[in-house]
């Protein structure tokens, strides 16, 4: 059942060669395509599911589960609302244009963010900002609703959470505050995420347990005010309740997985608030309870989370079920990486070497069906953590979340990795996706745990800029691995990037948050 399931929702109609369509059979595959587009991935568990012990929790039994929609609540919308932009976390929504080929990198602006406690302020893994282009209708009615707009407030404007534990909202044009920044009470790792259907709510998760309650808020943008709380949850199978993982909205639900090894099912109200639906704690069997700090990524029904144990999660979003468990070795704090062939769901994702000790200690890069968990290919070097003194230590391996690339590298993907082969920097990879093959390596300074971005020309050629934590900014020609600049523009980039034309807008650890263009 299970195959014959599977065999027809991957099922494609592939133009014959030579043979002239007419317009009305070309508009009965659009729907035939439309129809597949809809059909909910099958209720399925496969084998690999016994490694886990989990359970489902049902708080709304009146209202059902299901997915209202498939359809991509975030396209069609002015901006980068969520972290990599969207459900499949493939950054492509945001990639940038440039003239020819670049060689510059300019600071366009920068403001800073206060700094308070052993944090600072700026911004830190993975802090992407949220990038939104509003309305006249909307910046009406801020204007009229909201105490803390400013002079400077605009249609474009960036929001960013910081260590320092305030969101800061700027005009995008010269990073002057729009709003006043909003205090939530506990330093911000992650990156924060706005509702698609632009209803006044932005989701915001606590990073370091400064204060109490620690977990994850809801605000309401129109009142700038915290509207919804979740704290500590006693049901957790771990206690450490930070979020770092950006939560990402399919259908009528919002969808936010936690460090305290529990994805939660939210019900969407408005203007920051939410009602509770369901949510799955689980465990693996013989090994505790493990957190989530990346972002779930998002095919249909099926979510795809990893956690700091090494697991990789296919979980049924309509029932919050699991489908399949891949072991991936080790913590896995980047995000997975969706691509859809011949309608097939793809996953690529990579680990870190933090549990793992020795000589035999290895970083993994993988690919995976995401409609089974099955193995396509499988990259793996020697890796190891660095301390730095008594209490500080880097992990080795992969933190940033790969970008897949597109145009004259629709072929290749792109990620940094720390500490290979008994080096203590990072090298910038690329690997053809199709065979797992190592196409090049490129030396960063420092660690990089910056997510790559990419600048497309007038040619479809593929320019990837990244940061390290040591302030550099790099840009590589995606082809051929050249190095087109480098230079120390701060003092740490360890956030992601948000991309805009030909601009991108990143935070740092030095407090500032940046604007750069290439030209």
């Amino acid at each position: 059942m299970t195959a014959v399931a599977l065999m027809l929702i991957t099922a494609t109609f592939p133009a014959c060669k030579g043979i002239t369509t007419s317009s009305s059979e070309k508009d009965s595959d659009s729907i035939k395509q439309a129809e597949l587009d809809n059909v909910m991935l099958p209720d399925t568990t496969f084998q690999s599911v016994e490694d886990l012990v989990y359970d489902v929790e049902v708080l709304d039994t009146v209202t059902s589960g299901e997915l209202n929609s498939l359809a991509d609540p975030y396209e069609g919308v002015d901006g980068i609302l969520t972290f990599r932009g969207g459900p499949k976390r493939d950054a492509r929504r945001f990639s940038g244009t440039v003239k020819g080929t670049p060689s510059k990198i300019v600071r366009d602006w920068v403001t800073h963010t206060a700094v308070r406690g052993d944090w600072g302020g700026g911004s830190g893994w993975t802090g992407e900002p949220v990038y939104i282009k509003w309305s006249d209708a909307q910046v009406a009615q801020f204007k009229k609703s909201s105490p803390e707009i400013s002079a400077n407030f605009s249609n474009e404007e960036i929001i960013v959470g910081s260590l320092c534990g305030e969101v800061y909202f700027l005009d995008y044009a010269t990073g002057k505050q729009s709003r006043s920044p909003l205090i939530v009470g506990n330093p911000i790792k992650g990156s924060v995420s706005l509702d698609p259907a632009l209803n006044g709510s932005l989701y915001v998760g606590h990073g370091i347990p400064d204060n109490q309650p620690f977990g994850h808020l809801g605000i309401d943008l129109n009142t700038h005010q915290i509207a919804y709380t979740w704290g500590r949850d006693p049901k957790a199978k771990r206690s450490w309740g930070a979020y770092d993982s950006s939560p990402i909205v399919v259908g009528q639900f919002l969808f936010w997985p936690g460090e305290n090894g529990t994805i939660y099912k939210y019900e969407r109200l408005g203007n920051g608030k939410l009602k509770m639906h369901s949510a799955l704690r689980y465990i693996i069997k013989g090994d505790g309870g493990a957190g989530i700090e990346s972002s779930m990524a998002v095919y249909k029904n099926y979510g795809f989370v990893g956690d700091n144990h090494g697991d990789v999660l296919c979980i049924n979003l309509n029932t919050m079920k699991p489908v399949w468990h891949y072991d991936n070795h080790d913590d896995i704090d980047g995000s997975i990486v969706l691509e859809v062939e011949n309608g097939v769901p793809y996953l690529y994702c990579g680990c870190e070497v933090d549990r793992q000790t020795g000589a035999n200690a290895l970083t993994h890069f993988v690919k995976l069906n995401g409609l089974n968990g099955s193995l396509v290919w499988e990259w793996s070097a020697p890796s190891a953590r660095s301390y730095q003194g008594e209490k500080n230590h880097f992990d080795g391996g992969l933190y940033c979340t790969p970008l897949i690339g597109d145009g004259n590298c629709k072929d290749m993907i792109f990620a940094s990795f720390n500490q290979l082969d008994g080096k203590g920097d990072s090298e910038f990879l690329a690997f053809d996706k199709n065979s797992g093959k190592l196409l090049y390596r490129k030396p960063l300074n420092f660690y990089a745990w910056s997510s790559p971005v990419g600048f497309y020309n007038e040619k479809n050629e593929l320019f990837v800029v990244i940061g390290n934590s040591s302030g550099h900014l790099y840009m590589f020609n995606g082809k051929t691995g050249d190095l087109l600049f480098d230079e120390v523009l701060s003092s740490n980039f360890e956030s992601s990037p948000v991309v805009i034309g030909n601009t991108l807008v990143v935070g740092s650890r030095d407090g500032g948050i940046y604007r750069f263009h290439l030209e």
